[in-house]
């Protein structure tokens, strides 16, 4: 009785019926592009299973986008940066190849951690936040958090009894990017409760870091030598390090267009 009714549908209740079945079944896509993707079909002659395939493919591509933008969301990213837009003329100390296996994120697959060394405004941050979308794009859970933000939410939580599950929720996910380490010292409290957070981490998800001091640097975050030692060995053990160079790119960038405006003056 259906399958007779269904065959005498008009154009118009078919294309009815097929908008409430998509919004039962939740397929936004397939009801957003039936239509167009019927037309094309009827043109260029396809078959029935092709025209179902597309129709599927259509829908499968848009939940996976979407997948991709509920993962660069939920990373908390605090702007976006791209691979592509990474301007390598401007830095010869980065290597494009190397970076770009980096993008496969296998690093992130296999646990190990990622170091960017490299002084203010030479891309240290930019390459984190970008490998770190590129992590999330594939599938990755990720989480950004800048070095200080994560400390004082670790001191708060030790305060309130709830240290534990704090730790435990940093623990999970891929990749945890931790940006601006170095940039303020912190007490022995502070460090000893970062570490907590990259032992929980160690040799099964991945942390990366973007900082402006050298490792030799570190003591002056890390003002105990043996923590800051454990540290340094949590964060390079088995991983990457990609040292950005000491010559800022924006500042290069100010001058150069500061000299451009001179000139045409």
């Amino acid at each position: 009785m259906n399958a007779q009714r269904n065959r005498g549908l008009t154009e118009e209740a078919a294309t009815t019926a097929i908008d409430q079945a998509c919004r039962m079944l939740r397929l936004p896509t397939i009801r957003g592009q039936f239509a167009h993707l019927a037309e094309t079909a009827s043109r260029e002659q396809m078959s029935y299973r092709g025209f179902l395939a597309e129709l599927l493919l259509a829908e499968c591509d848009d939940r996976a986008r979407r997948r991709s933008e509920r993962r660069i969301k939920a990373a908390g990213f605090p702007r976006e940066k791209s691979l592509r837009a990474f301007d390598y003329d401007a830095n010869s100390n980065i290597d494009a190849a190397t970076i770009n296996t980096l993008a496969t994120c296998e690093w992130v697959r296999n646990g190990h951690p990622l170091c960017l060394i490299g002084d203010s405004g030479t891309g240290e941050s930019h390459l984190l936040i970008a490998l770190g979308t590129e992590a999330a794009m594939k599938g990755y859970r990720v989480k950004y958090v800048l070095a200080t933000k994560l400390v004082n939410e670790l001191v708060e939580a030790a305060d309130e009894k709830q240290l534990a599950k704090t730790i435990a929720r940093y623990g999970r996910g891929d990749l945890l990017a931790i940006d601006e380490l170095g940039y303020m010292e912190l007490d022995r409290r502070g460090a000893e409760l970062l570490f907590q957070v990259l032992t929980e981490r160690e040799e099964r998800n991945s942390v990366a870091i973007a900082s402006n001091e050298s490792f030799g640097g570190w003591t002056k975050t890390f003002t105990d030598p043996r923590l800051c030692a454990a540290i340094v060995d949590r964060l390079t053990f088995g991983g990457n390090i990609i040292e950005t160079g000491t010559e800022s790119y924006r500042l290069a960038h100010t001058k150069a267009q500061a000299d451009r405006a001179a000139t045409q003056a």
